[in-house]
C-alpha cells in the first residue's frame, strides 16, 4: 500500500463513496499512469512525472541500493563517508565548488541539498529551480557525478575524517550505550547489528583511502540506481537527459552480488535490563518474533493490507485509552506490527513508563493486547475506523493535482527499494471505496489474532535510568509478568454506540455588521456584532484544507508570578479534560470520519485560537472551537492523570546533559527571571490546581472581545458567513484586558561565561548569545537574517570544510517588537572538548571579519537567491498567509506587507550586512555557556 500509508488519521463520513466496477482481486496492481517507470540497457532504473506543487521546481534523487550492510570489515562507516565525499569533488565539479554552485541557484545546504545513508540505501536528495535551463542540465550533471564521477583525493579525505567524526560524536550518549547492547540482541546475531551506517570511530580514523574507493567502485554501478525526476519538467525531456548523463554508466566486469542479510529466528525469549545514569526516562519494549515482509501486488494483498490497517487503528484507540485513567499505567504507549529493516517487521510493544515502574505497563498492555486477540473488536469500533480510512483516501484524492513533488518522490524511492505498490491515488481511491465497505468483522478480528503473538518466542527489555532511587527491575521477573498478564482472564470489550453529532442544537446566530474586500489580498473582512474582526482568504493552493487561526494580546502576562505555573499549564490541562460532556476519547469517537480539530493556548504575551478541518467540515471544526471556549469539561480525574504524567516526565527532565546545558543557558541569560520557561520539575506540579487552572482558562477564553480570526484556504465566502455568524458572532464578549503586561525579563548585561561539566562523553556544546535593545522594522528584521544567513555561508565553510572542527551548527536569531524592542541571536556550535576554545576564535574572527568587511562576493545573493525561491512556494501555502496574518496583527503591521517581501529582500545590500554584523554583534555584552563532560573522578 503507498499513498494511504502515508495519510494522517484523519475523520469524516461515507457519503463520498460512489458505485464502480468491482475489479478481481487477483489483478496485478498497476503502475500509475503520471509517471513513467523505465530502465536503461545498464540496468539503472528511472522514474519520472511531470508535477506542477511547487511551481518552477525539480525535485530529483539518486537512490542506491547500497548501504552499510554492504561493507568490508575495513569499512564500517564507509558506506556513509562515500556519501560525504559526494560533494567534495568530483569530474565536473571540483572540491566545495559544488555547494557553493547550488547555493547561488537558490539550494540551502543541509535544508534543501541533503542525503542519507541506512543500511540498504544511499540516498541523495537535490531540489532544482527550473527557472534556467542552466539549472536543469546541471542538475542532472550533478546526479551523474555522484553515481560513478566521485574523485576521492587522499587530501580531501583526510579532510572529511574530522567532520565524519564529529558527526559520529554527536550521536554519543546514553542513547547510543545502551542501543550497543540492545542491538545484536534485537537482531538476533543478525549482520544488521554490526554494520551501523555511522560506523565505527577506530575505522574513521585509520581507513586507508583504497578501501572507499573500492566500496564506490563495487557498489555504486547503474544495476543497482534509481533516478527520480518529479516537477516542473516535460517527461520527454527528462527521460532524453537521463539517457545522456546515465546511458554510458558501466556495471563492472564481474559484480559482487547484492545480497541482502538476513534477521534469524528467534527460538526462545530473552530479556535485557539496560540502565544509564544519563537517560531522560525509563522504557519498555517487548519485541515479538521479526518475521519476512513481502509487498503486496495484487488486488487481493491490497486488501489484506487494509484489513491490517483498520485493525491497527483499533488497537491503536484502545491504547490510547489506557493512558485515561486517573492513575495511567504508563506515561505514553501502545502496540502494534511495524517495520525493522527491509524485508522484515514485527509486532511490537513499547512504554513510556511512569513512576509505577515497568509492571502496570506490562499489565495494562499486554492484557489489551490479548483481549483483542481472544475476543476481537466491536462493530461499532470497526465502523469508526471505516470512516476514518476511507476519509484518509477521499483527502488524498481530492489532493491529487495539489500533491507535492517531495512526497511523490519518496514514493517512488520507496517502489525501487522495498518493492512498494505504486498504483496512483485515482487506483487507490477507488479500491479502497469498493473494498473497505466489504470487509468484515470476522476477517478484521482474524486479522489481529494472526498478528499479535501468543507465546511466541519474545524480546522483553527495559532501558532506563541508573539511579539508587529506581531499583532495577531482575530479568527473570520482567519476563513472568509479560507471561503471567497474558495469562490472565479477560471479558470481552463493551463499546459504547456513539452519535456523529458534536451538537445538538447550534447557538443563536449573532450579526455581521460590516463586511469590506481588500482585492490586492483576496480577503474579505468581517465586523461581527460582538466586535471580533473575521478575515476570509479563499484560496485555491489546496483543494481540500482549511485553516483557522486567531490571536490577541494578553496571556499568561495578566497573571501573578504566584500563579505562573496554573497560567502555564491551564490550556494542555483543560484540553485533556475534553469538552461538553466528552473526553478527548469521545470526541475522537463521535468525530471519527471527520477531518477537523481546535485547540487554544495561552502563551506569554499573547493567546491564541487554532483550528484545521476538511472542506466539508468548516461547521464542525468551528462548533468544536465554540464548545472549547464556552464548554470547556471538568474531571478530576482526567486532571490528575495529566498531572501524573507530567510529573513522570519531568522526573528525569534533567539526567541528559544536554538538557542541564539548555536550562542553564535560559537561566544566565536572563538572570533565573521565573517568567523564563525552563525544564519542568516534579514540585512545580504541586502548584497547578484544578479550580485556579479552570478559572484562568475561563477567564481568557470566556469572553471573545479583542479577538481577529482569519480563515485561509478552500471554502466559499458566502457559504461560510452564516457559520461564522453562527458560532463565533454569537460569543459573548464581556470586558477583559487585551493587551499585556510586560514581564519585565531582561537579558544580563555585560561579559558572562558559564561552564557545565555534565556527561560522559568527551563532546561539548557552545551556546553564545548576544542580546539587546533594538527598534523593530520589516526591513531591519531582513536585514539581521540576511547577516546570519551569509554568516552561516562562512561557518560551514571555515570551521566545518576547512578545519574540520564542527558537523554542524550555526547561527540564529530574532528581532521582536513585544513586550520590547529586542535581539537575540545565538551561536549553537558542538564539538570536542578539546576544540572550544577554536571554535570560538574561529566563529569570532568570522564575525568580526563581517564587521570590517562585510560579506564575500556572492554570499548574499546566495542567501537572497534561496529566499526568493523559497517565498515563491510559501506564497501558495494556505499555512504561510495565516501566519503572516497572525503576525502582522500582534506587531501592528499591515498585513498587505506580505506582497512586498520581494522588495524588502532586494533592499538589502552588502553594506546592510556589514552594519548589521556590527550592531547586533558587541563583544563587550554577550553570554557564552559551554557544556564539557564531567571531569574524571580522582
Amino acid at each position: 500500500m503507498t499513498f494511504v500509508r502515508l495519510v494522517a488519521i484523519a475523520l469524516l463520513s461515507l457519503s463520498f463513496l460512489a458505485p464502480a466496477r468491482a475489479a478481481p482481486l487477483d489483478e496485478t496492481l498497476p503502475v500509475a499512469p503520471y509517471v513513467k517507470v523505465g530502465k536503461l540497457a545498464n540496468g539503472l532504473t528511472y522514474y519520472i512525472q511531470k508535477n506542477g506543487r511547487p511551481e518552477k521546481k525539480l525535485e530529483l534523487r539518486l537512490v542506491v541500493k547500497a548501504g552499510s550492510i554492504l561493507e568490508d570489515e575495513d569499512q564500517l562507516g564507509l558506506a556513509h563517508f562515500t556519501e560525504h565525499m559526494a560533494f567534495n569533488g568530483s569530474t565536473n565539479f571540483k572540491r566545495h565548488e559544488l555547494v557553493s554552485y547550488l547555493q547561488s541557484i537558490g539550494i540551502k545546504f543541509g535544508a534543501d541539498l541533503n542525503a542519507y545513508t541506512g543500511f540498504d540505501e544511499t540516498v541523495y536528495i537535490l531540489p532544482i529551480p527550473t527557472d534556467k535551463r542552466e539549472n536543469i542540465e546541471k542538475g542532472f550533471l550533478v546526479l551523474q557525478d555522484w553515481a560513478q564521477g566521485v574523485q576521492f583525493n587522499d587530501a580531501d579525505i583526510e579532510s572529511e575524517r574530522g567532520i565524519v567524526l564529529e558527526e559520529l560524536r554527536l550521536g554519543k550518549g546514553a542513547n547510543d550505550r545502551m542501543n550497543k547492547l540492545l542491538l545484536p540482541r534485537m537482531f538476533n546475531g543478525s549482520r544488521y547489528a554490526e554494520r551501523l551506517p555511522i560506523g565505527k570511530a577506530d575505522v574513521l580514523r585509520t581507513f586507508k583511502p583504497d578501501a572507499i574507493r573500492r566500496f564506490y567502485k563495487d557498489w555504486y554501478r547503474p544495476d543497482l540506481m534509481a533516478v527520480i525526476a518529479v516537477g516542473d519538467i516535460e517527461p520527454a525531456d527528462a527521460e532524453k537527459l537521463i539517457q545522456q548523463h546515465f546511458g554510458q554508466l558501466k556495471n563492472p566486469v564481474q559484480p559482487r552480488p547484492r545480497i541482502y542479510a538476513e534477521i534469524p529466528e528467534r527460538t526462545k525469549s530473552d530479556v535485557l535490563v539496560l540502565r544509564d545514569r544519563e537517560a531522560s526516562g525509563n522504557m519498555l519494549l517487548i519485541r515479538y518474533p521479526i518475521v519476512p515482509r513481502t509487498e503486496s501486488t495484487t488486488l487481493l494483498g491490497y486488501r489484506s493490507d487494509l484489513i491490517e490497517q483498520l485493525s491497527g487503528m483499533m488497537l491503536s484507540a484502545r491504547m490510547a485509552e489506557l493512558t485515561q485513567r486517573a492513575d495511567p499505567p504508563f506515561i505514553q504507549g501502545g502496540s502494534g506490527m511495524s517495520k525493522v529493516v527491509r524485508g522484515y517487521r514485527s509486532f511490537n510493544v513499547t512504554a513510556m513508563l511512569g513512576k509505577g515502574g515497568a509492571t502496570p505497563a506490562i499489565n495494562a498492555l499486554v492484557q489489551e493486547n490479548e483481549r483483542a486477540r481472544q475476543f476481537g473488536f466491536t462493530a461499532s469500533e470497526l465502523e469508526r475506523a471505516k470512516r476514518t480510512l476511507l476519509r484518509n483516501v477521499e483527502r488524498a484524492h481530492n489532493e491529487r493535482d495539489k500533491s507535492d513533488s517531495r512526497m511523490y518522490a519518496s514514493e517512488y524511492l520507496r517502489n525501487f527499494l522495498e518493492g512498494e505498490a505504486i498504483p496512483g491515488i485515482e487506483n487507490e481511491y477507488r479500491y479502497a471505496s469498493q473494498l473497505v465497505p466489504g470487509i468484515t468483522l470476522d476477517e478484521v478480528n482474524a486479522a489481529v489474532r494472526k498478528a499479535i503473538p501468543a507465546e511466541d518466542a519474545k524480546l522483553v527489555v527495559y532501558m532506563g535510568v541508573d539511579s539508587p532511587d529506581v531499583p532495577a527491575p531482575v530479568p527473570a521477573e520482567l519476563l513472568a509478568a509479560v507471561d503471567a498478564a497474558r495469562k490472565t482472564t479477560l471479558t470481552a470489550r463493551e463499546d459504547k454506540v456513539y452519535g456523529t453529532k458534536l451538537m445538538e442544537e447550534p447557538p443563536k446566530p449573532g450579526k455581521i455588521v460590516s463586511e469590506t474586500v481588500n482585492q490586492p489580498l483576496g480577503t474579505t473582512e468581517l465586523l461581527l456584532g460582538n466586535g471580533v474582526h473575521v478575515v476570509l482568504k479563499p484560496t485555491d493552493f489546496r483543494n481540500d484544507q482549511v485553516l483557522l487561526g486567531a490571536v490577541r494580546l494578553g496571556g499568561q502576562s495578566l497573571f501573578d508570578d504566584k500563579d505562573i505555573f496554573n497560567a502555564r499549564y491551564a490550556s494542555a490541562a483543560m484540553a485533556l479534560m475534553g469538552t461538553l460532556d466528552y473526553s478527548p476519547l469521545d470526541l475522537q469517537k463521535i468525530l471519527a470520519g471527520r477531518s477537523v480539530n481546535a485547540a487554544v493556548s495561552l502563551s506569554g504575551i499573547s493567546e491564541a485560537l487554532g483550528g484545521t478541518s476538511g472542506s466539508a467540515d468548516i461547521e464542525t471544526m468551528l462548533q468544536l472551537l465554540y464548545a472549547r471556549l464556552m464548554h470547556p469539561r471538568i474531571d478530576p480525574a482526567l486532571f490528575e492523570s495529566f498531572l501524573a504524567k507530567q510529573r513522570d516526565v519531568a522526573r528525569n527532565s534533567l539526567a541528559r546533559p544536554e538538557a542541564v546545558f539548555a536550562d542553564t543557558v535560559g537561566a544566565t541569560l536572563f538572570n533565573n527571571h521565573p517568567r523564563v520557561p525552563r525544564a519542568p520539575r516534579v514540585d512545580d506540579f504541586d502548584k497547578v490546581q484544578l479550580d485556579r487552572v479552570a478559572d484562568i482558562y475561563r477567564q481568557r477564553f470566556g469572553s471573545a472581545k479583542g479577538w481577529t480570526l482569519f480563515l485561509v484556504g478552500s471554502f466559499d465566502v458566502e457559504k461560510v458567513k452564516p457559520l461564522i455568524a453562527t458560532y463565533i458572532a454569537s460569543l459573548p464578549a464581556g470586558d477583559i484586558a487585551t493587551t499585556f503586561r510586560d514581564p519585565g525579563v531582561r537579558p544580563v548585561r555585560g561579559v558572562v561565561k558559564k561552564e557545565v561539566r555534565r556527561g560522559r562523553e568527551a563532546k561539548s556544546n557552545i551556546s553564545i548569545t548576544f542580546a539587546g535593545d533594538a527598534a523593530y522594522s520589516q526591513q531591519e528584521q531582513v536585514r539581521l537574517q540576511a547577516m546570519l544567513e551569509v554568516l552561516n555561508i562562512k561557518l560551514t565553510e571555515v570551521l566545518r570544510e576547512q578545519m574540520g572542527l564542527i558537523y554542524g551548527g550555526g547561527s540564529q536569531g530574532t528581532l521582536s517588537k513585544l513586550p520590547y524592542g529586542n535581539y537575540a541571536i545565538t551561536l549553537s556550535l558542538p564539538c570536542g572538548p578539546e576544540n572550544v576554545e577554536k571554535v570560538i576564535a574561529a566563529a569570532f574572527a568570522e564575525i568580526r571579519k563581517l564587521q570590517a568587511q562585510g560579506p564575500e562576493a556572492g554570499d548574499l545573493e546566495k542567501v537572497k537567491q534561496n529566499w526568493t525561491t523559497n517565498h515563491r512556494r510559501s506564497m501558495r501555502e494556505n499555512g504561510y498567509w495565516l501566519n503572516y496574518f497572525q503576525g502582522a496583527y500582534l506587531n501592528g503591521i499591515a498585513p498587505e506587507t506580505i506582497l512586498q517581501y520581494g522588495e524588502r529582500v532586494d533592499a538589502v545590500k552588502a553594506a546592510d550586512i556589514k552594519d548589521a554584523a556590527s550592531r547586533y554583534f558587541d563583544f563587550e555584552n554577550y553570554v557564552q555557556v559551554v557544556l564539557y563532560p564531567e571531569a574524571p573522578a580522582p
